[in-house]
């Protein structure tokens, strides 16, 4: 690793059983400005439907209020889950942000759902969820941004017309997208928040693979991951077994929120559940002390071969959520860095 490692943070704005979405997106406004403070490089926030403890549905909605409440930092989708929606809207609306915010939106797309298919499905009842489909909508989004699409009847242009293009990433978890990320000229977000056992040779693959783009001359990679620091080791296990509890009911297609510790504290998992923790779930999850966390996080940036690391995190009481970016902007001795 030649760079120093950057931060960065993925929010998903969670609703914790007892709270309200608009609390939840509040506190999402308020990360954003305090990682601007902190120098953390950028701030994606989620798509998710049908899932009432996921408070962000709409990125692009969001990020307006992100990126108008912060000064500095790149403001992002994490992703735009592109098969729910037209190419041509998708351009339009981030040709909007980059000419509101020039030269800090980022286009992070994904193939996934980013819920079940069948609201899938009614957000876009065109939807055939095929890989040759998703091929086809990346192809017009370049040709929009590119402002080369047109039809029989003449030019079709993504408006407002704008002087800088957004930065475009492709989120994968399996490695199947990276190959797409580099043949496009896009960053590559490896979501290992996801699935754990992604392999680092996917990160290898797409910067052999990589075609320079207009918006993007050399490859870039970012590794996602769920992140708990605190202050004492006790403080990070409470905060664990609470994700982990998380983690297990998600397994069992229970959504409902997120509980806090005092309720779960006496949980015992079953052995099956702590197998899915440890073989599933285990290397999804970074967590302990600041000094503990900066060297497990450094030693995944050397094995992945990249220079940032994205946080991402789920705890009951927003202090804890918060107290973990600011322990790890202390850790890492972060600096407002020069966009990409």
């Amino acid at each position: 690793m030649s760079k120093p490692l950057r931060l960065s943070i993925l929010d998903q704005s969670p609703v914790h059983k007892g709270g309200s979405a608009r609390n939840a997106l509040q506190q999402t406004i308020t990360v954003a400005k305090k990682a601007d403070q902190w120098g953390y490089t950028r701030f994606w926030v989620s798509e998710h439907h049908n899932a009432a403890a996921i408070a962000g549905s709409a990125p692009e909605v969001l990020m307006v209020k992100l990126a108008d409440e912060t000064e500095r930092i790149r403001v992002g989708s994490g992703g735009i889950m592109l098969p729910n929606h037209s190419a041509l809207k998708v351009a339009e609306n981030f040709r909007l942000l980059e000419s509101l915010f020039p030269g800090r939106i980022d286009l992070g797309m994904g193939r996934a759902p980013g819920g079940d298919r069948i609201s899938s499905a009614l957000l876009n009842p065109s939807n055939d969820f095929s890989e040759q489909s998703y091929r086809q909508q990346l192809d017009y989004l370049q040709t929009f941004f590119t402002d080369s699409a047109g039809t029989q009847y003449g030019p079709i242009l993504a408006v407002p017309q704008a002087d800088t293009i957004p930065a475009q990433w492709i989120l994968s978890s399996s490695g199947g997208s990276s190959q797409l990320a580099a043949q496009y000229g896009m960053g590559l977000a490896v979501a290992r928040f996801i699935n754990g056992q992604v392999s680092p040779q996917i990160v290898e693959q797409y910067k052999r693979s990589f075609r320079p783009s207009e918006t993007m001359a050399e490859p870039a990679a970012l590794l996602a991951l769920f992140v708990i620091c605190a202050d004492t080791e006790e403080k990070a296990r409470q905060l664990r077994k609470v994700l982990d509890y998380r983690l297990v009911q998600m397994d069992k297609g229970r959504f409902e929120g997120v509980d806090d510790y005092e309720t779960i504290k006496d949980y015992e998992f079953t052995l099956a559940e702590e197998d899915r923790l440890r073989y599933v779930h285990a290397d999804r999850v970074v967590s302990g002390t600041p000094d503990q966390v900066k060297d497990e996080l450094t030693r995944l940036a050397i094995e992945y071969d990249v220079d940032e690391i994205m946080a991402s995190t789920m705890t009951y009481h927003f202090e804890d959520r918060l107290r973990t970016f600011e322990l790890l902007a202390e850790a890492f001795e972060t600096v407002a860095p020069v966009h990409n």
